[in-house]
Order: structure tokens, then C-alpha cells, then sequence
């Protein structure tokens, strides 16, 4: 909004007193009276619209009370954020141009538990490959029953959807999952784009040929593709899986950053279009409504600003060799002292 112009000097005496009538006076005070009035009324009810036009568009797609052998409820509250590997909503030139491949169904790319309470906020990642248990499950589309047994933690979502994954989420760490909240290739590189792009400073220039990633090193910014490139490419980090969580982490927090500046949220043009794009490929549990969405997004927002904490499971083994290939191995013993104190709504341990 621009300053007003500053103000000059008059001469009183000179000062027109015909506008000082008292009928001039009413007339302009009802003008004002009228506008402060219409304005009052319009920025609540564009308010509320959004919210049912938003509202309506939720797609509440899982059943968390319907899931069984679940982990005790804890303090505080837990988020299962997940970006899939959905190609909904991208044609065949998107897939082509993003190079997501054109694999039919949906898989993880990433797994955040998102931990809110009054022992503060932690964004802990949950490594696609860690190699866990996966609990009784029956096949959705067969109905066959199969026993627990070791897999990935990313064979629980493709073999069982949501339902699964959260389960095994629950059964092998104890923290008892509130909500769950899930968006596709199409979403995110919406939502990157509606904000304008994300800015990233890159400590290295980064070239990976899967995931068509090539942003040079130093200080950009990523538009919807490129940021679906970095956060989705691996094989040139160090730690693999690991190093990738680590970037997932950064990305996310400057985005929830990005999008909660004063120039996206007062600017109908970039907040209209940045609620859409993430709605048109979200999936998310019944119980979650557009207030648990915003404290999600708060609670991303937050550890962006440093006041919150950005990890991954402690990890024994980066290379664990099973029979379903390289895995991620986690430490037990430090590992179960994370988790339990996000049980209890406290902050990680040190180390």
C-alpha cells in the first residue's frame, strides 16, 4: 500500500468554509461511516467464504477411527505428513517434464512426523527405506491376510495405502499419529509456484539425472519444478535417503516461510491460487478440519524461524544389507528415547 503523501502547510483563513457546513459535514461523515461499515462486514464474510469454499474441497479420505492396535494416545499432538509420488492431476507431458515417470498409483517420497505441544515443535523425518515391521494387514485389493513381518517403511504405503503406513508408523515407534495429511506432484509443485517460487541457498550446485534435477550452487529461486527436482533427488547426496531427508526438511520450512509473508497472505492472487493448489491433491484424515491444517502449517512455520527442531530418526546403519535390499537401520536405544519423549510432549534429547 503506498505512504501517503506528506503533508504540506496551509493557511487556516484561506481553508474553504463552505466544506465546513453542517450539511456538507453529514454528508461526508455518512460517506465515511458508510465505507468503514461496508468494509467491516466484507472482510469477515470473505473470510468465512474462503473457509467454506476451502472447507468443501478437503478431501477426508482416511479413517483414523476405523484403524486397530493403535498406539496410546500421548500429550501434545502428532502430524503424519506425506508427500506421495502421485501423478493425479499431471498429463503425460507434466510427468514427462517433471520427470516423475509415469508409475501408476502412489508411493512415498517423504514421511514427516510433525510433533506440536508445550514441549515445542519438532519436524522429525522418517527415512522411506528404514527398515522396520510391518503389522498384520490384510491386501485391499485381494483380500488376502499376510502376518507381520520386516519390510521398508515404504512398502507399508504401497502395499496398504495410509492405513498401513500410519499403523506401522504407530507399531514401531509408539507415538500415536492425530492426524494425517498427504499431497501429490501436482500439489506441491502448485503450491510452490502460487507463492512465486521458493528462495534456497544451495551450498553446492546440485545435477541428478532421475529426478531432472540441475540448480547451480549459491542463492535462487525454485520454481515448482526445480523444487520437486531437489527434494526428490538422492543418489549425489553422501547419505542418500538420509540426505534427502535433510533437504525435504529445509525445503518445507522455507516454503511455510514463504507463504506465510504479508505479500502472499494479503495478496488475493497468490493466496487464492496457493489454497487450491494444495487442496486439489491433499488427502487428509476425517477428523482434520482447516483450523488443524493451519496449526500444521504454523507448526512448519515455526521451525523456519529456528524455534523449533529439525531431525531425522538416529540411524545405526545408512546401508543395512536385507533381503529386500538396502535399508536404513535405526538406533534403537536413541531412537526410543526420541520417540518417547515426543510421547510425553518433551523436548528431543540432546545427541
Amino acid at each position: 500500500m503506498p505512504s501517503p503523501a506528506t503533508p504540506g502547510r496551509y493557511d487556516q483563513s484561506a481553508y474553504d468554509r463552505r466544506s465546513r457546513t453542517p450539511g456538507r459535514r453529514r454528508t461526508r461523515r455518512r460517506r465515511v461511516m458508510w465505507t468503514v461499515a461496508v468494509l467491516s462486514a466484507a472482510l469477515p464474510l470473505s473470510g468465512v467464504g474462503m473457509y467454506v469454499w476451502a472447507d468443501t474441497r478437503l478431501n477426508q479420505e482416511v479413517d483414523l477411527g476405523a484403524l486397530t492396535g493403535r498406539a496410546p494416545l500421548g500429550e501434545g499432538t502428532n502430524y503424519l505428513v506425506v508427500g506421495s509420488d502421485s501423478r493425479e492431476g499431471l498429463s503425460l507431458k507434466d510427468q514427462k517434464d517433471l520427470n516423475t515417470g509415469s508409475t501408476e498409483g502412489r508411493r512415498t517420497d517423504s514421511m514427516i512426523l510433525l510433533h506440536t505441544g508445550a514441549g515445542g515443535t519438532t519436524m522429525l523425518s522418517l527415512p522411506r527405506d528404514s527398515w522396520v515391521t510391518l503389522p498384520p494387514y490384510v491386501d485391499p485389493d485381494t483380500g488376502r491376510s499376510y502376518a507381520a513381518a520386516p519390510n521398508k517403511l515404504n512398502a507399508a504405503f504401497s502395499l496398504g495405502g495410509p492405513d498401513l503406513l500410519i499403523r506401522t508408523v504407530e507399531r514401531n515407534t509408539g507415538v500415536r499419529v492425530d492426524h494425517y495429511a498427504e499431497i501429490g506432484f501436482a500439489g506441491f509443485v502448485g503450491v510452490v509456484d502460487a507463492v512465486g517460487g521458493v528462495d534456497m541457498c544451495l551450498e553446492r550446485a546440485v545435477k541428478d539425472k532421475d529426478s531432472g534435477a540441475d540448480l547451480p550452487k549459491g542463492c535462487q529461486t525454485l520454481d515448482g519444478a526445480e523444487a520437486l527436482a531437489f527434494v526428490r533427488q538422492r543418489k549425489q547426496e553422501a547419505q542418500g535417503d538420509l540426505g534427502r531427508t535433510r533437504n525435504q526438511q529445509k525445503f518445507l520450512a522455507a516454503l511455510a516461510q514463504k507463504a506465510a509473508t504479508p505479500s502472499t497472505l494479503l495478496d488475493p492472487t497468490k493466496s487464492l491460487p496457493t489454497a487450491g493448489a494444495g487442496l486439489d491433491t491433499l488427502i487428509v484424515d476425517k477428523g482434520t478440519e482447516l483450523p488443524d491444517l493451519v496449526s500444521l502449517f504454523e507448526a512448519m512455520r515455526t521451525t523456519a524461524s529456528g524455534k523449533g527442531t529439525q531431525l531425522n530418526v538416529p540411524v545405526a546403519d545408512p546401508d543395512l544389507r536385507t533381503p529386500k535390499g538396502s535399508a536404513v537401520k535405526w538406533d534403537e536405544r536413541r531412537a526410543r528415547a526420541l520417540f518417547t519423549a515426543l510421547r510425553n510432549d518433551q523436548a528431543p534429547p540432546a545427541g
